[in-house]
């Protein structure tokens, strides 16, 4: 039986994936800030899968925090068979006017926690010549995000990792995946401070059930394919956008659909 870890697993996409590969018994480690939350979910899917479930409660924004959790793996001497690096958050504003500290944090969450744990995992994964890393990026991705402009730089930089890393590892067995989910049912806004001044065009804009993102992106993975834009049509010509109209058209159309209300 093949073991999953993933980050971030304690609610919304992290928590779909644990529900989803559990299905197809997969044992699982799952890594979150919320110990409460995620033993009742690991609880819950041994009860009703009969598999094996770890849980690491870790704040991935703390100094080290990949290294303790690739330590704890290796002390219970589990081989990860498939790593998401599913953790991340955003913040909503004008950059200038935001907390240093959660723009710090961010980038340590969304870039470095993922950059190490997929440093500490990959060797191994080539070493045995099997094993499959997605990295959960975003369609605010693929072109610059005024007033989420740290959240969008980071998800640019996890898409052009992951493709590169897809390239190195063509002949090594290991599959990498870069997942570019839409909006999606989550608590990602309401986390992001969208709820107190975003345009209300944004507040109602449809959403993407969990479940089906995740299973777009586990069958992009079974494909090999080194990028996936998962859920409604929309959201592949958003990341096409780039390709039709000059840079600074684009990022003054996006800055004005997103701009804070006074």
């Amino acid at each position: 039986m093949s073991t999953a870890l993933i980050t971030g697993a304690s609610a919304g996409l992290g928590a779909s994936f644990a529900q989803e590969l559990a299905k197809r018994q997969t044992d699982l480690v799952l890594v979150a800030r919320s110990q409460d939350k995620l033993q009742q979910l690991a609880q819950d899917l041994q009860a009703t899968y009969g598999i094996q479930v770890e849980v690491i409660p870790q704040d991935l924004t703390e100094p080290d925090a990949a290294s303790k959790v690739f330590e704890r793996i290796n002390q219970k001497n589990i081989t990860i068979d498939l790593l998401i690096n599913n953790a991340g958050f955003g913040d909503y504003g004008v950059f200038s006017q935001s907390s240093r500290q959660k723009q710090l944090k961010m980038i340590q969450l969304n870039i470095l926690a993922l950059v190490d744990l997929t440093h500490h995992f990959l060797p191994q994964m080539q070493q045995r010549g099997s094993g499959s890393i997605i990295n959960v990026s975003s369609i605010s991705g693929f072109q610059p995000l005024p007033y989420l402009s740290i959240y969008s730089s980071t998800k640019a930089f996890i898409i052009s990792f992951s493709e590169a890393l897809w390239a190195e590892n063509q002949h090594t067995g290991v599959k990498i995946l870069a997942a570019c989910p839409g909006p999606t049912e989550t608590s990602f806004f309401a986390a992001a401070n969208f709820d107190q001044s975003a345009p209300e065009s944004l507040k109602q804009q449809k959403t993407d059930s969990p479940e089906v993102v995740v299973q777009e992106i586990l069958k992009a993975l079974d494909a090999d394919d080194c990028t996936v834009v998962t859920g409604r049509w929309q959201n592949h010509l958003l990341v096409n956008l780039s390709r039709l109209l000059p840079r600074k058209t684009l990022v003054q159309i996006v800055e004005q659909q997103f701009r804070p209300q006074k």
